[in-house]
């Protein structure tokens, strides 16, 4: 059994339900919309949810796509993974994109729109130094793996 982590939730749409796990290995928690809209190509909405939270410090909300909606209907988390800070307390928002050329997509309320993954963080304590330490990679970025990307140029990235 994973531990759990007790997170103080505020419906603020009464008919909303809070996000669930849908399996009990996941990850992710499901969002869902508290409204219904047409998502046309190429649109971008900001998705009410109808909750709120309160993050314990030294945990932070991540935001990320339904795997379903994107290679379904190429609907994803334009801002992926959303962060959560533990501070914030307003509602959550989902920012969704439809990349569709052609095909609207009608998302009705109680729908499952995104995954919402609690993580512990740490805050970095940035340190200016004059040279950094080796390491196998390097300073190899876009493409230095052999990646899809491997055809980009610095220009290109």
């Amino acid at each position: 059994m994973t531990e759990t982590l007790r997170i103080d939730l505020r419906l603020l749409d009464a008919g909303m339900t809070p996000p669930t796990y849908v399996h009990a290995a996941d990850a992710g928690a499901d969002l869902c919309s508290a409204i219904d809209f047409v998502l046309e190509p190429f649109e971008r909405k900001a998705v009410p949810t109808g909750i709120a939270i309160a993050l314990p410090v030294g945990c932070a909300g991540f935001v990320h796509p339904r795997s379903g909606l994107a290679s379904r209907h190429g609907v994803t988390v334009i801002n992926a993974p959303g962060t959560i800070d533990a501070g914030y307390r307003g509602e959550i928002k989902v920012p969704l994109v439809n990349l569709d050329a052609g095909t609207p997509l009608r998302i009705s309320r109680g729908d499952r729109i995104a995954q919402l993954v609690i993580q512990e963080i740490k805050q970095a304590d940035f340190t200016l130094v004059e040279s950094l330490d080796d390491s196998d990679r390097g300073a190899g970025g876009f493409g230095s793996t052999g990646g899809v990307e491997a055809g980009l140029t610095e220009k290109e990235v």
